[in-house]
């Protein structure tokens, strides 16, 4: 005997229940809701930890320690600092450029191509 799920399927059906139909699944309860939304009932959650005296608050030192931390985390990701010297490098160069008169008015000139190059 067919159940009710069985009827009216064919045999070669999207037996599916949730999905996108490109192989992530769809999103439910709390994820599928509205930012805004989540954030009230986060916010909801947080104001009822504080009157319930459960809520953790850092204090200086901890705080500091957890930034350091995190700093050590990054800093073991060489490609990621060469990144960030290389674009505070570019930055500093264009900043001396545009001090010195060098400005994108100049970007065809031979004068001031390189840094450190002289006039």
């Amino acid at each position: 005997m067919a159940t009710s799920k069985e009827n009216g399927k064919s045999a070669g059906g999207n037996t599916q229940k949730s999905g996108t139909g490109n192989g992530t699944p769809a999103k439910r309860g709390f994820a599928a809701m509205d930012e805004n939304q989540q954030r009230e009932i986060a916010s909801k959650g947080g104001q009822a930890a504080h009157q319930k005296g459960t809520a953790h608050e850092f204090d200086s030192e901890e705080a500091r320690r957890a930034g350091q931390k995190g700093g050590v985390a990054v800093s073991r990701n060489r490609e990621h600092m060469a990144d960030i010297g290389r674009k505070g490098g570019e930055s500093r160069q264009s900043a001396s450029r545009a001090a010195a008169g060098h400005g994108a008015g100049n970007a065809g000139s031979d004068k001031g191509g390189r840094q450190g190059s002289k006039e």
